[in-house]
């Protein structure tokens, strides 16, 4: 009977220590590395994944046997605020196409094949891959059956500016949502133009300091 106990409970603590384990989180470490984990839904001859980051072009990912291509102007941006835009170009039966409007994504990945494309799809619906708090909204960890994705979102640009962090869980089959968790405000700002900003209505409530009562003058006996 103690050894059947025993038995049981190594393998509890077990399975214990394998749901904590897959439960690691994983980190998106930038956005060019999630975009080069794009897989296109269609068979294309090649694509190249470009940053033009304030004037300059770089390409990120290049798939395939590379043709010459115009090197483009505008793009989607992922980075809210950077001068700097992303662009793809692909092409289909020998016939180059440029991919510059963040709508076009959507068909251009197709079905959800890998976590990075499941965050892109979180993307476009209005959430954000936030490299700069990657602990909070840029990471993920997976199951068996779902990617569960920490991203943020802009929820505030009115005073004060704000974003949110949310847990999102995907399922893996089908790229659908079927979870959002509000984990709170991560980022408050105010700006010295927020007429809400506490600091300044601190300052307006202190107390101006009272005038001294002014002294009589002495009158003098004729």
């Amino acid at each position: 009977m103690k050894k059947s106990t025993t038995l049981i409970f190594l393998f509890t603590f077990l399975l214990l220590g394998i749901s904590v384990f897959s439960q690691d989180k994983n980190k998106f470490n930038n956005v060019d590395g999630v975009l080069a984990k794009i897989i296109p839904n269609n068979k294309l001859d090649f694509w190249v994944l470009a940053h033009n980051s304030y004037g300059k072009n770089k390409e990120v990912k290049i798939s395939g046997t590379k043709k010459d291509y115009v090197p483009q102007f505008s793009g989607f941006s992922l980075r809210p605020g950077e001068d700097s835009f992303y662009y793809i170009v692909y092409s289909v039966g020998g016939k180059i196409n440029y991919l510059t409007d963040i709508n076009e994504l959507k068909g251009f990945i197709g079905k959800v094949d890998n976590v990075e494309e499941a965050a892109l799809s979180a993307v476009l619906d209005g959430y954000l891959i936030d490299e700069q708090f990657v602990d909070v909204a840029a990471n993920y960890y997976t199951d068996a059956t779902n990617y569960y994705l920490d991203l943020g979102k802009i929820t505030s640009k009115e005073c004060p500016y704000q974003k949110t962090h949310f847990t999102l869980t995907v399922n893996k089959a089908t790229g659908v949502v079927s979870n959002i968790k509000d984990n709170g405000t991560y980022i408050e700002v105010y700006t010295k133009n927020c007429k809400n900003n506490p600091r300044l209505l601190k300052i307006e409530k202190k107390e101006e300091p009272k005038d001294e009562p002014k002294k009589q003058p002495i009158k003098k006996r004729r």
